[in-house]
Parts: C-alpha cells; sequence; structure tokens
C-alpha cells in the first residue's frame, strides 16, 4: 500500500544516458522508412518556399570535417526555416567532371596494366563519380541531414550536361563567348588550363635576378639629350622573378611620368633606372660611388630598341601605367606569352605573341638557346644565370620571398603560358560593371563578404571556360578551320547537340558524325575538342537545374553557403553565368563560413596529426555532438575543433538533456487535454517563467533568422542553466513534489513546464535533430509524430506590463535572492548552516526592495528557499543598496522529513503543511 505521505516524485523513461551512437542509427531508419523529407514537403507544401542551393561537392574521397560543417550548417538554416513556417526543399548536389576523377581512373587503369579508348575512360570515370557519390551520401545521412537524397543533382546526369549545354548557349547569345590566344594559367602535369579558383598561392622564397637589356641604338641620347657616350654599354635594368621567360621578352615598359636616371657606375656601364630606386639599388649591389649623368621622364624613353641578353633578339621600349616606381627598378621586362599583364599591355601596344619557347610540359623548345634545348623551366635557373654572367648582362641576384601561384590539385608551381582557349569577356556588355551593381542588392554574411566580391570582380580577368580533357562537358561547336570563326548556326546546334546529350550524354557530342550533321559545310568546319571548366559545370547549376524545377521556376533563390575559399570560386562563377543571362545575381543572401583549424588555430595536414575525421567523432560521440559543436561555433572566422573543444560540447548537450529529463520527470501523469487550467488560475511565478521562455523564444528565432547560430546556442544555455536551473526549477521544487498531485497550483507548475518544453524541444530541433524527435516521442499528449512537421510554439504569453508584478518586478527579486544566496553560501563556508532550509535570516533592507518583498508574504521563504526570513525597513539608506545588514543563524526548530522545511510544531515527523497537502484539503499559495 502507498504511504499516504508519500511525495510526487520525479519519474521519467527518458534516459539520462544519450546513448546516441546506437539511438541515432535506430532515428535514421524509422525516418527512412517514413520518408520523412518528403513528408515533410507534402506537409508544408503551400507555405512560402525557402530555396538554400547547395554548393556542390566533388564527388572524389571520403567527407572531411569541413563537408561535415558546411552540410550541418545549411541543414540547421533549412530546418530552422521549416520551423518558421517555410517550405523548405533541399536538392543536394555533386561536381562529377574534371581532373582528379581523371587522375584516380587513370590510376586504376594503370594498376590493371589496361589501355582503355576515350569512350570506355569515359564510362570509367562515370562509374567511379557514382561510387564516390554513394559513400559521401551515406555519411551525409548519417549525419541527420534532411535533403532529397533519392534524387540529388548531379552534374553528370544527362539532363543536367544538356542543360549545362542550353547555359553555355545563352551566354553565346549574349555575345560574352570568344576563342583567344593568351596567357592562362598553366598545370605542367595536368596538361590544362586552369581556373583562378583551381590556384592556391604559397609564399616560397625565390632568387630573382637585375638583368640589362643593353641598349642598340645609344646614339639616341646624343641626338635628343646631347649626350656623348664613348665606350660604355647602355642598358635598361630591369628586374625579374621568372628569369626564364627572358627568352620571351617582347618589350620593355616604363612609366610616362616617372623620372629615370643614367647612372654610370663603371668605366664601361651605364644603367637606367627609376630615379625612386636608385640609391636602393645601389645599397643592394653595394656599390658605393656611381654618377648621375641624366634625368630623363619615361615618355622620353619611347621607341628605343634594347637586345636579349640571351638570344640577342631586338625589342623597344614601350610606355605604360602599369609600370611602377616603387618596387624592382621601375622597368618591366615584358613577356605577353606569360603573363596576363604583359599581355595586355603589349596588346595595347600592337606587339603579338609569338610561338611559346616552352612546351606544355614546361620544357624549353629546341631553338631558344643551345644550353636550354629541352631543360625544363624549373631547373633552369642556375643555367640562365650562367649565359647572363657570360653575356656580363647580370647584375644582382637577390631572394625575394613572394606568393607563388600553385596547382591546388598537384601543389607544384604552375605557370603562365599562351594558348588558343574559350573565354567569357568579363568586360563585355559591361558585364564586370552589372556583376557589381547586382551585388549590392545581395545581403552579404559576414558583410566584409561584399568587399571580398567586388575585389574578386575587380582583379578577375576574362574567365577561361576551356579545359583540355576527357572527362567533361564538350564544348559543342563547330569553328571554321581558317579564320577560326564559329559557324554562324551554332545557337540552332546547340540546341539540337543539348536534345542528343539529353539522351545519350557528353559521349553523343563525341559520337556526332560531323558530314552528317553539317552537309556541306563539314570540309570547312572541325569541331571544338576541349571541356568547359568545371566552375562552369558548378557555377551554372542555378541555371541548369534549380530553375529547371517547376515550383522554383519563378523563384530568386535565397542563399548560397560555402566557405570563403568559394568567393573565387562557386559564388564569382555562379553570379558572372547569371549577370550574362539574367542580368542579376543568382542569390538574395550569401553567407560564407571559414576553415577548420585545431584548437591552436593551425590547418589540419595529415604531418602535424591533428586531423580530426567527422565519421570518427560520430562513431564514438554521435552526430549530434558534432550538430552542436556546428552551431556552437563563430562561423564567420577560423573554426577550432579538437578532442578537448568536443568535451565541452558534450557538457553543453548534457545540461540541455538534463534539463529536458528535469520538465520529462514532472510531467508524469500529466495530461495536456485534461489537466489544462486556464491562465488566470496560474500562479504569478509560473507565469513569470513563461514570460521568460517567450522573451527568449523571441530572441532565439531573431538569431536563426539573423543565421546567427553560435547566439541561438548560447541563449538556449543561459535559459536551462540560469532562468531554470538556477531560478524556476529549484524554487518550484517544494510545489511540485509535496502538493496534492491536481491541486491548482501543482498543475499551474505542470503547465509551465509543459510549455516549456513544447518550446524548448522547437528551439533545438534544427541543431540536436536526433535527440530533438527522441524528446518528442516522450511528450505528454497527442501530438504529430514528427516534431519537423511543426512550427515554434505558439501558446507562450508575456506578463502584461501594467501588473504590479511584471517583469521588472521579477527582476528585481532575483536580484535580491541572489544577495540572500551569497548570505546562505558564506554561513556554509563559516560552518553556521549545512543546507539553506537551516536558515533562520534577518535582513535590513531598503524601503523600495521591501515594499516590493512584502508582497509576497509568507511565501517569500519558499522563493529563498530558507526555512525563516525576517524583513526589516531601513528608510535611511541608498537604494543603490539593497541590504544593510543581516543576521543568519540555524534554526532551531525541527525538519520535517516530508518537505524539509523546519517547524516549531512537528507531529510524527511531518508538518502541518504537508498534512494539509496529504490528508487535508491541500495548502494554498498565491504567488510562489
Amino acid at each position: 500500500m502507498k504511504n499516504k505521505f508519500s511525495l510526487n516524485l520525479p519519474k521519467t523513461m527518458f534516459p539520462m544516458k544519450a546513448c546516441l551512437t546506437k539511438n541515432e542509427l535506430i532515428i535514421l531508419k524509422q525516418w527512412k522508412k517514413d520518408n520523412l523529407y518528403k513528408k515533410i514537403l507534402n506537409i508544408k507544401k503551400n507555405k512560402k518556399l525557402f530555396i538554400l542551393h547547395d554548393g556542390p561537392p566533388y564527388a572524389n574521397g571520403n567527407i572531411h570535417i569541413g563537408h561535415a560543417f558546411n552540410k550541418i550548417l545549411k541543414d540547421i538554416i533549412i530546418k530552422s526555416k521549416n520551423m518558421d513556417g517555410y517550405c523548405t526543399s533541399f536538392i543536394p548536389g555533386w561536381d562529377c567532371h574534371g581532373l582528379p576523377i581523371e587522375q584516380k581512373v587513370e590510376e586504376i587503369l594503370k594498376k590493371q596494366n589496361k589501355k582503355v579508348s576515350k569512350k570506355i575512360f569515359r564510362i570509367k570515370c562515370r562509374e567511379y563519380a557514382f561510387k564516390q557519390i554513394e559513400k559521401q551520401k551515406k555519411d551525409f545521412i548519417r549525419l541527420g541531414i534532411f535533403a532529397d537524397w533519392l534524387n540529388p543533382y548531379l552534374t553528370m546526369n544527362f539532363k543536367t550536361e544538356a542543360n549545362i549545354v542550353r547555359t553555355l548557349g545563352e551566354i553565346i547569345k549574349n555575345n560574352y563567348i570568344y576563342k583567344g590566344e593568351k596567357p592562362v594559367y598553366w598545370c605542367i602535369k595536368c596538361l590544362s588550363s586552369l581556373a583562378e579558383a583551381e590556384v592556391d598561392y604559397v609564399k616560397k622564397k625565390t632568387l630573382t635576378c637585375y638583368v640589362m637589356f643593353n641598349v642598340i641604338n645609344t646614339s639616341y641620347f646624343k641626338k635628343n639629350f646631347n649626350i656623348e657616350i664613348k665606350n660604355h654599354d647602355i642598358s635598361f635594368l630591369i628586374w625579374t622573378t621568372t628569369p626564364w621567360t627572358i627568352p620571351a621578352n617582347r618589350a620593355i615598359a616604363v612609366n610616362y611620368t616617372a623620372y629615370y636616371q643614367l647612372i654610370k657606375i663603371n668605366n664601361t656601364n651605364i644603367i637606367i633606372v627609376a630615379k625612386n630606386l636608385v640609391s636602393i639599388i645601389m645599397n643592394k649591389a653595394k656599390i658605393i660611388t656611381w654618377k648621375i649623368l641624366l634625368e630623363i621622364k619615361g615618355k622620353y624613353l619611347k621607341n628605343i630598341l634594347v637586345k636579349n641578353p640571351i638570344n640577342n633578339k631586338i625589342s623597344s621600349v614601350i610606355i605604360s601605367d602599369y609600370v611602377s616606381e616603387q618596387s624592382g627598378t621601375g622597368i618591366v621586362h615584358m613577356a605577353p606569352n606569360h603573363g596576363l599583364e604583359d599581355y595586355k599591355i603589349c596588346h595595347q601596344n600592337n606587339i603579338k605573341c609569338l610561338k611559346n619557347i616552352i612546351d606544355k610540359k614546361g620544357f624549353f623548345i629546341d631553338g631558344v638557346h643551345p644550353k636550354l634545348d629541352k631543360i625544363s623551366i624549373f631547373s633552369s635557373k642556375q643555367i640562365i644565370i650562367k649565359i647572363l654572367k657570360k653575356t656580363n648582362t647580370l647584375f644582382l641576384l637577390e631572394n625575394y620571398i613572394h606568393n607563388y601561384p600553385f596547382c591546388w590539385r598537384h601543389k607544384i608551381k604552375i605557370i603562365y603560358i599562351s594558348t588558343p582557349q574559350w573565354f567569357i569577356n568579363i568586360d563585355k556588355n559591361n558585364l564586370r560593371k552589372l556583376a557589381k551593381k547586382a551585388i549590392k542588392k545581395v545581403n552579404w554574411i559576414p558583410n566584409w563578404g561584399y568587399n571580398r566580391m567586388c575585389l574578386m570582380l575587380d582583379k578577375r580577368p576574362d574567365w577561361c571556360i576551356s579545359r583540355q580533357r576527357i572527362w567533361g562537358i564538350p564544348i559543342p561547336l563547330f569553328i571554321h578551320k581558317k579564320t577560326q570563326k564559329i559557324h554562324v548556326n551554332s545557337l540552332k546546334f546547340i540546341e539540337k547537340i543539348a536534345c542528343l546529350i539529353e539522351k545519350k550524354g557528353i559521349q553523343a557530342w563525341w559520337d556526332l558524325n560531323i558530314n552528317k550533321f553539317l552537309g556541306e559545310d563539314a570540309s570547312l568546319y572541325e569541331k571544338v575538342i576541349d571541356v568547359l571548366d568545371v566552375w562552369f559545370d558548378s557555377g551554372s547549376t542555378h541555371n541548369s537545374i534549380i530553375k529547371q524545377i517547376k515550383e522554383f521556376k519563378k523563384k530568386k533563390i535565397d542563399m548560397y553557403l560555402e566557405g570563403t575559399d568559394q568567393y573565387r570560386g562557386w559564388f564569382t562563377s555562379s553570379l558572372i553565368i547569371s549577370t550574362a543571362i539574367n542580368n542579376d545575381a543568382p542569390y538574395k543572401t550569401v553567407i560564407s563560413h571559414g576553415f577548420t583549424v585545431d584548437e591552436k588555430g593551425k590547418k589540419m595536414s595529415k604531418s602535424l596529426g591533428n586531423i580530426i575525421e567527422p565519421q570518427s567523432i560520430v562513431n564514438t560521440l554521435g552526430s549530434d555532438i558534432l550538430r552542436l559543436w556546428v552551431a556552437s561555433t563563430d562561423y564567420t572566422n577560423e573554426i577550432n575543433i579538437s578532442s578537448n573543444i568536443l568535451k565541452r560540447i558534450t557538457e553543453i548537450y548534457r545540461r540541455i538533456r538534463n534539463t529536458v529529463r528535469f520538465l520529462l520527470s514532472n510531467l508524469d501523469n500529466f495530461i495536456p487535454k485534461k489537466n489544462i487550467i486556464k491562465k488566470e488560475q496560474m500562479l504569478i511565478l509560473d507565469k513569470w517563467i513563461i514570460h521568460k521562455t517567450k522573451i527568449t523564444q523571441d530572441k532565439i528565432i531573431k538569431y536563426y533568422n539573423e543565421y546567427n547560430i553560435q547566439n541561438v546556442v548560447q541563449e538556449i544555455m543561459q535559459f536551462c542553466s540560469i532562468d531554470l536551473g538556477s531560478i524556476y526549477f529549484d524554487i518550484i521544487k517544494d510545489r511540485q513534489y509535496t502538493f496534492k498531485k491536481f491541486s491548482i497550483e501543482r498543475l499551474s507548475c505542470q503547465i509551465s513546464l509543459y510549455m516549456i518544453l513544447e518550446a524548448l524541444v522547437r528551439w533545438i530541433t534544427p541543431i540536436l535533430s536526433f535527440t530533438a524527435h527522441e524528446i518528442w516521442n516522450y511528450i505528454p499528449g497527442t501530438r504529430s509524430k514528427y516534431v519537423f512537421t511543426e512550427e515554434w510554439y505558439s501558446k507562450l504569453f508575456y506578463l502584461p506590463l501594467n501588473d504590479i508584478m511584471n517583469n521588472k518586478y521579477w527582476d528585481e527579486i532575483f536580484v535580491f535572492k541572489n544577495k540572500i544566496n551569497k548570505i546562505i553560501e558564506y554561513a556554509r563556508n563559516k560552518k553556521i548552516i549545512g543546507s539553506s532550509l537551516e536558515a533562520n535570516i534577518t535582513v535590513f533592507v531598503n524601503t523600495n526592495i521591501y515594499k516590493k518583498l512584502i508582497m509576497l508574504g509568507t511565501e517569500l521563504r519558499f522563493l529563498l528557499l530558507v526555512s525563516n526570513i525576517s524583513l526589516y525597513e531601513e528608510k535611511q539608506i541608498s537604494t543603490n543598496i539593497l541590504i544593510k545588514r543581516f543576521k543568519i543563524t540555524k534554526s532551531k526548530y525541527f525538519k520535517c522529513k516530508r518537505c524539509w522545511y523546519y517547524y516549531k510544531n512537528i507531529i510524527n515527523n511531518i508538518c502541518d503543511r504537508c498534512r494539509l497537502n496529504t490528508i487535508g484539503n491541500g495548502e494554498k499559495r498565491l504567488f510562489i
């Protein structure tokens, strides 16, 4: 038989231990069985659309911690939008073409000792990409990411390939595409041009050369400046970090307005250097004495002829504002085949590129110089130095640290080399200006993203969209064999070819019979054999995929969210294509996040042994811990992760879980429909906590809508730890445990706990998706099967401002309570009391707080968790001083074995209050 004096002790089946690694797998099976993603969309189908366009990861290798961070952050935002009442379709994607997959397939075939046709090679690449996608997809699903995993977009889907070709056609139609031979980034291992986004810049120490280009027509100086120069070589002194380009020199450039000096340095040499740099150069060369023969403006040096110090070819001096008199020598040697600025300046001066001095593998061709034949440019420096010394044209060698471009795949130095390529003209029809105008309307998070994009657009050269590879979407054009012009009917052909690709894939282009297709024109034209840059593939997905979805057709994409590297990658490629087609940016909001680093801010690498794999975290701690780490991070900066950080995240998780467990354990036998009481019947303290919950929810919704996820976690933690843990939960335990089970006072408390839980579970759903699902199944009452089909809890309310006991009132009361807690802690440390309920406190307080405290009457002790409190008003003290003096003693009365409060009259170990709450009609409370 149950003891009639027993307590309403907390009880729940919700486990203290999460066992995430086990339970998450069970939950995933249920989600898959119910096709939860589609279920959510069906319920929300009539809601306003929110489209977060997934930037496609590359279909190669396992996902790393950066991938996991990116996809989880996207998922958190999408789920928060779903909770905010949006229909949030999310189509995951993969980039499938390009060199890395080619290389992997080449490695596999090499191990198998197989040689295959290009057609079979493409099939092998497709098969490899599919395997990688399935592997990555499995890992993403394990992270609790909601997406249309059954229908992801792949850039190698036949329909997508066709639509990318159609996108190219739209850009051609708008007259932005041209074929040109100009310097492009070139990797000697890729044997292909590279996009800006495929280039990494690494600080390297380089041996640089100051080289003299001897003037041929020295008589120019006597004729124009009346300076007689006998038995002296006059030279323009240039400075270069790439001495291998000297044989490709076509001109020497000086600044129009800068002043240059002719400096006599010995009995045989006169050098020309920018005036501002003479002293610096002389100091470097350790030349103590020199003589200035002439000072002349740069514009007067134009057309002077000079001799190449390596091959004796003749070049002339040209004028350019690009040349700076602040570095080097103020004179620049121009090799238009091997530098973009060199190309532009030479082009402006009608100086054309000649045949490349190196081949596509980076070796000098025969005939450049006998000593350089078939020598790699990267091992040629010492040979060139010897040649220069032999011709007495090497003035100075100097070590110089600068950012050198490296291939991001092969981690080797890349070069500029002039090759025939297809380009998007960034300045045609004001494309660059239109793109800059378009990004002004975009919401950039962080806001410095706007300036960064402006910088990217300002610096960006014409976009080289062609690649010399096998596995990629073809550029399906026919060009005239002699004039190299595109066939006049190209746009019609593109649509026809796109239809073929949609049926058979890209192989349809390679199998195309040009004679049948072009008829009489076949003998005059040839097929383009280049493929599209993969950044064109991914950059066109807003047009080739998203706009092809019926319900998305008239909807602009709400958000792009990727790492900061995508300012020069996907953000830019998408912007250029969209502006070229639609004269607008493809996105409303762009969010960028930093890269993952270790606890000390070091980049993750195998050599440092600091790599943390997401699969390892999931298998040991669970996906929700990884998700909480993402949510707790300031993603706008570098993102730190380590075992210590994850331990701290686990503690945050425990705090949230324990809060939920307390809420659930005190709702045992609570039936919402049956046990609900009117708001007017609730105790003021319970109304206050609902008020605090409402304030917190408003902040959380605001932070979610601002994509400030870190602050969402901070608000949840503040609420769980302070508002609930340190204040409300401690106060209500007496009422919750000792009152009659179905008394108004206890039901008032349970209703508040129930409403808090209904709100809290929704707050954490975007972040702790597995845990929220688990909690949802324990909350009492009839409800939908999934929390993910719900929206923010709408039944919270505020305390009226005109109430005497409004929120401001309670804020002041809890400041006082905090002061009392310090007094109790002091008494504990002095061994005056043990438990706070042993305390008998007398306090002298200011008038303001005194008037507020006496409103609580005898219930004040339940707020302060003491057995007795005596209040006295001190009228003379400042309102800034709450307590003038106090006295605390241990109660001389007796402890009730049921409620633990101390009373003068205890019968059979039970106080009168507990008798009333068990065998009587129940205790009455007004406030606490």
